[in-house]
């Protein structure tokens, strides 16, 4: 299954390759798509709407990986240090702590705008995540979630290279 980002960016992806392969310089045209036809289609406003959507997108984003981040350090990591220890493995949970700490300093949104509704919706979202947690034994819930750090960075990776 993909992040929520590429199966919401995906329809409008594909509408946009779909009509930008019919032709260069070819606006309020009319495409074929198959044996069906579209008239009056003005590329540039597809461009556009696509364009105000991704940077939405990004911007929650942006707000929801930093919350994500935070309660990593504040919550997952200080609870599993003792068995980072334990399981000698410290070396290299400080090395993830110590990265997650250098992201979430320098992680920051390239835009300004609305950013106050896109904070309260990532922060939504992130008080679901937050209360499922809670609802977990919390020797299980850190294990659970430090277990899941790979999901969290394979998120992180695929979304950033969309």
């Amino acid at each position: 299954m993909g992040s929520p980002v590429r199966m919401a960016a995906l329809p409008c992806l594909s509408l946009i390759l779909l009509l930008w392969s019919q032709g260069p310089g070819v606006q309020g045209q009319e495409f074929q798509f198959g044996p069906c036809q579209v008239e009056g289609v003005v590329l540039q406003e597809l461009w556009e709407a696509f364009q105000a959507m991704k940077d939405i997108v990004e911007a929650e984003s942006c707000y929801l990986i930093h919350a994500l981040l935070e309660f990593y350090l504040n919550t997952v990591f200080k609870n599993y240090r003792d068995k980072a220890v334990e399981f000698g493995i410290l070396k290299s949970f400080s090395t993830l702590a110590n990265n997650f700490i250098v992201i979430v300093s320098k992680l920051q949104p390239s835009q300004e705008k609305e950013m106050f509704s896109i904070s309260e919706s990532a922060h939504r979202r992130f008080l679901l995540f937050q209360r499922a947690f809670k609802q977990l034994d919390r020797e299980a819930a850190v294990t659970k979630a430090f277990g899941e750090v790979d999901i969290l960075l394979t998120w992180m990776e695929n979304f950033y290279q969309v």
